[in-house]
C-alpha cells in the first residue's frame, strides 16, 4: 500500500497528514500556544499524596498538576505487579525526575512515570531496565533474532528495538545506541542544574517526528509547503535516515496544500456525527468523557432480498470505515460498537475476526472483545493525546456540552412558571419578559392563548421585549417599570 505524508505548516501551527493510497488515515496538529507534552522529561516537585489510589500530584510547571501512579514508577526489588505503598517512595516536597507519557486531556492532568524512554529511529532507550527486546510488530522470528543478536543492555541501560528496525543494518543499530546514550547522559547532567518545576529533555518538534516515528520505507513522498522546514527535515534524514531524504520535497504551489490531496474536506467530515457507508448504511460516533460510541445502521440500503445477508454485508461494509474513523479522529480509551444483530454465528466470527484485521494497522495499542450477545463489541484503544475533535473544536456555549438544547415549547412552559412564582412572590404592577425573537414569536403566535389566560389569572399585564443577542433558552423577567428601551 502505498504512503504519502503532507506537512502543512503556518506561523502558529503544523499539521501533518498520512495518506493510504491517497486516503486520509491519520491528521497530527500541533500549536505553538498548546503544544503537546508526550515525551518531555521534568524535574518536579510532589505536592500531593493520594494514599487511598496509590498516586500522587507532581507540579512540573504546568497550569495543573500532573498525575504520577505507583505502576508507573520505577521499583527495585518488587515482584512484578506488586508495589510499595506510595508513602514508602515519595514525601510532599520531594524532588523527583518524571517524564510525560500521556498529554493533558480534557479535564485531566498530564499522566507521568519514572520508567523513562528515550526513541531514536530504530531504538528506544530505557534507562531502568537492562533488557534487549524488539517490537511485537515485527513478527518474523529470524529477523527478531537478528536484531537481538546486534546489541546488548549498556551502562546507561536496555534497548527496545522499534518497528523501523525491521532489516536496519549494524552500523545504523550502533549509531543509534551512540547517539541515545549520549542523549541521557546530557539529560543526567542537565537535571543537576535546572531547578524544580523545570523542563530537563524537550520533545523533538513534530517535523522532525515524522521522519522518526511515523515514516516507513513504504512512504513514497513526503510533501510540506515550508522552505526552511524542509531544509531542517533533509538534514535530519540524512544524518538519521539517509534514504528518505531523497524523499522530502518542497511543495511550492499557490493552491494549498492540503486542498490539492482533499485533506481539508476530510478534515470537516470528521467533526460531524454521522458517516456514509457506500452501501446506503451509516455508522453513528458519538464521544463522551466515559466512552466514545459507535452505532452501524442499514439506513436506506436494502440489499438482498435475503434479510441477514444485507444485515452481514452492512456490518462488513462498516469496519473498514470504523477502523479509519478510529485513526483519524483520534479516539482513545472505552470504545463500544453497536453492530446490527446477527443470528449466524459463522457471520459473527467473520465480523470479529474482520475488526481485528482492520483495526491491526493502527499504531496505537488496540485490544478489542468478544461480541456480545447484543451484537455489541467492546474495545480499547490507547490515548496519549486529544482526539481530534478536542483540538478543533470547542464546548458549545448554547447547549453547554448536552449536545441539544430546548425546544421553544419547553420555554414558554418555563417562562409560564416563573411568572407564577415571582407574582407569588414580588408585588409587582405588570412583567416584563425578555427573550430571543423565536420565544418572543412563539408566545404571541402558538403559545398566544395560555399567555392571556395566565394574564388574566394574574389579573397584571404581561408585556414581552424581543432582543437578538439572547440565545433560545435564555430569558429575563422584570417589573414592567424597569423596560429596557431597543
Amino acid at each position: 500500500m502505498s504512503q504519502e505524508i503532507l506537512v502543512n505548516i503556518t506561523p502558529r501551527e503544523v499539521r501533518v497528514a498520512l495518506l493510504e493510497s491517497s486516503i486520509l488515515q491519520e491528521i497530527y496538529i500541533e500549536r505553538s500556544l498548546h503544544q503537546g507534552l508526550l515525551g518531555n522529561i521534568y524535574k518536579g516537585r510532589v505536592n500531593r499524596l493520594l494514599p487511598g489510589i496509590q498516586a500522587a500530584f507532581v507540579d512540573i510547571g504546568l497550569d495543573r498538576s500532573a498525575f504520577l501512579h505507583v505502576s508507573d514508577m520505577t521499583v527495585q526489588d518488587h515482584a512484578p505487579h506488586v508495589y510499595p505503598d506510595i508513602r514508602e517512595l515519595l514525601v510532599v516536597g520531594q524532588e523527583i525526575l518524571v517524564q510525560v507519557y500521556k498529554d493533558p486531556l480534557g479535564s485531566k492532568g498530564a499522566r507521568l512515570t519514572t520508567q523513562f524512554t528515550i526513541p531514536s529511529r530504530y531504538l528506544v532507550l530505557t534507562p531502568q531496565s537492562f533488557h534487549v527486546a524488539v517490537s511485537q510488530r515485527i513478527v518474523d522470528e529470524t529477523e527478531r533474532q537478528r536484531l537481538l543478536a546486534m546489541t546488548t543492555a549498556g551502562e546507561q541501560g536496555g534497548f527496545i528495538f522499534r518497528t523501523a528496525a525491521e532489516g536496519a543494518k549494524q552500523a545504523e543499530i550502533d549509531a543509534d545506541k551512540i547517539f541515545l546514550n549520549t542523549l541521557w547522559s546530557e539529560v543526567v547532567s542537565r537535571t543537576a542544574l535546572v531547578k524544580p518545576t523545570e523542563m530537563v529533555y524537550e520533545e523533538i518538534p513534530i517535523v522532525l517526528r515524522v521522519l522518526r516515528d511515523m515514516v516507513g520505507y513504504e512512504v513514497e513522498k513526503i510533501r510540506v509547503d515550508h522552505q526552511v522546514a524542509v531544509s531542517e527535515m533533509k538534514a535530519f534524514a540524512e544524518r538519521y535516515v539517509p534514504a528518505l531524504a531523497e524523499r522530502i520535497e518542497y511543495y511550492h504551489s499557490d493552491r494549498p496544500l492540503f486542498d490539492v490531496y482533499g485533506v481539508e474536506n476530510e478534515l470537516q467530515k470528521s467533526l460531524e456525527r454521522k458517516v456514509p457507508l457506500k452501501s446506503g448504511g451509516h455508522i453513528v460516533i458519538d464521544q463522551t468523557e466515559a466512552m466514545t460510541t459507535i452505532d452501524v445502521n442499514t439506513g436506506s440500503y436494502s440489499g438482498s432480498s435475503h434479510h441477514e445477508q444485507t444485515i452481514f454485508t452492512t456490518n462488513l461494509e462498516a469496519i473498514d470505515v470504523i477502523a479509519r474513523q478510529v485513526r483519524l479522529r483520534n479516539l482513545g480509551g472505552i470504545i463500544i460498537i453497536d453492530f446490527i444483530d446477527m443470528t449466524d454465528p459463522a457471520h459473527q466470527e467473520h465480523l470479529l475476526q474482520s475488526l481485528k484485521s482492520s483495526l491491526a494497522k493502527d499504531s496505537a495499542k488496540i485490544q478489542v472483545s468478544e461480541l456480545s450477545s447484543l451484537g455489541l463489541v467492546q474495545m480499547t484503544r490507547k490515548r496519549t493525546r486529544e482526539s481530534l475533535e478536542h483540538i478543533l473544536c470547542a464546548p458549545c456555549p448554547l447547549c453547554h456540552k448536552r449536545g441539544s438544547i430546548k425546544s421553544l415549547e419547553t420555554v414558554c412552559y418555563e417562562v409560564f412558571r416563573e411568572l407564577k412564582r415571582i407574582a407569588h412572590n414580588y408585588p409587582w404592577t405588570g412583567y416584563l419578559v425578555i427573550a430571543s425573537p423565536q420565544l418572543t414569536n412563539e408566545l404571541l403566535n402558538e403559545e398566544s392563548t395560555l399567555l392571556a389566560e395566565l394574564e388574566a389569572e394574574l389579573k397584571k399585564p404581561i408585556k414581552l421585549q424581543a432582543e437578538a443577542s439572547y440565545t433560545q433558552e435564555r430569558y429575563d423577567i422584570l417589573p414592567l417599570s424597569e423596560r429596557i428601551e431597543a
